[in-house]
């Protein structure tokens, strides 16, 4: 596995994945219009600045066709060689049902079919029901069609440790978990890290900066009303704050972030992704990606020249320590999808 200071990480022998992860979920329709061409555009600058792998779903709106387009339009400038550079996850979200293996390829193809691929680099599956058992055979369907090359990996998103420990028993390989992880949200430290460990499997991390509220544009401010939160994330996330700990004490970890931040010459964002990204098992960061709307591409490359000492952690432990224990209020990673 590569270090935590690279810029890549060897998720599988056949798998290496960017650490900082260009999330897709604002493509979806939450989070205002976006246009095709320029989000082609945008793609492309991603890709020319090392930021070479995308997190995206077969609900996500259009997500898996700008990446069909996107591939052919590398193609076309840059060749094969630049296209093999390219690492694109999906998922697979069905609704809870009796899932056919002949359902679940069809799926896989269509996804396939969209993103211009002979090979699904890593098929991220949720499942919203736990009491609906199904989820096992969609688990072993994408485990054939990975063993007959449709699918290179197959993972999970918002799956917890008891249903992992289930898959295993059952014995199916998995190569990664998709989760909520943050300064906030420290809840895969309970149980999830110590299963991954054991078992080899990397988690990719969402929610690691909040929807932006973990950045300077919130240092200082009041604390917002809904109508200042207009995007599906900000809503998300601010709710996730307000079960933490409230207003106040999330301005006083942006104080101190802000503070660690001004000593290493960073920003508040790079400090809240570099401080997860050294996490124990954590191969890489999702950080949503506004395309043909704006960029972040020369903040998040600060991430890899941060290095977080003793005294910084120490000042984040003691303002964490004042909030209130997510993993006892919500559950183990993903509940809060099926409370």
């Amino acid at each position: 596995m590569a270090s935590q200071n690279d810029r890549y990480y060897q998720l599988a022998r056949d798998l290496r994945i960017s650490r900082i992860l260009n999330g897709m979920w604002q493509v979806a329709g939450a989070h205002g219009d976006i246009n095709p061409l320029s989000a082609i555009d945008s793609m492309m600058n991603y890709h020319e600045a090392g930021f070479t792998t995308w997190d995206l779903a077969d609900i996500y709106g259009p997500a898996e066709d700008f990446v069909g387009e996107f591939r052919r339009k590398l193609s076309k400038q840059k060749g094969e060689q630049a296209i093999a550079e390219v690492k694109a996850l999906t998922k697979f979200v069905p609704s809870p049902s009796i899932m056919t293996r002949s359902i679940v390829e069809h799926n896989i193809n269509v996804s396939l079919s969209r993103m211009d691929v002979k090979t699904l680099d890593l098929l991220q599956f949720h499942w919203w029901d736990y009491n609906d058992s199904n989820y096992l055979n969609v688990l072993r369907h994408l485990s054939e069609l990975r063993d007959e090359g449709k699918i290179k990996h197959v993972g999970l998103t918002n799956f917890d440790t008891e249903r992992m420990q289930i898959m295993a028993d059952q014995g199916l390989k998995l190569v990664s978990n998709q989760v909520q992880y943050s300064i906030i949200d420290l809840r895969p430290e309970v149980k999830m890290t110590k299963f991954c460990k054991q078992h080899e499997m990397g988690l990719l991390t969402y929610g690691t900066l909040c929807g932006g509220l973990l950045s300077d544009k919130y240092l200082g401010r009041p604390e917002p009303v809904r109508s200042d939160l207009n995007t599906a994330s900000l809503q998300k996330y601010k709710k996730m704050i307000d079960e933490w700990g409230g207003w106040s004490l999330f301005q006083e970890l942006l104080i101190t972030l802000d503070e660690i931040a001004n000593k290493h010459s960073v920003s508040i964002t790079n400090v809240a992704t570099r401080y997860i990204l050294d996490k124990p098992t954590v191969a890489g960061v999702i950080i949503g990606v506004q395309l043909g709307v704006s960029e972040h591409i020369s903040d998040n490359s600060h991430v890899f020249g941060l290095e977080l000492d003793g005294d910084d952690l120490d000042k984040i432990k003691a303002v964490i320590c004042k909030s209130r224990d997510l993993f006892d209020l919500i559950g183990d990673c993903g509940a809060e999808y099926r409370n």
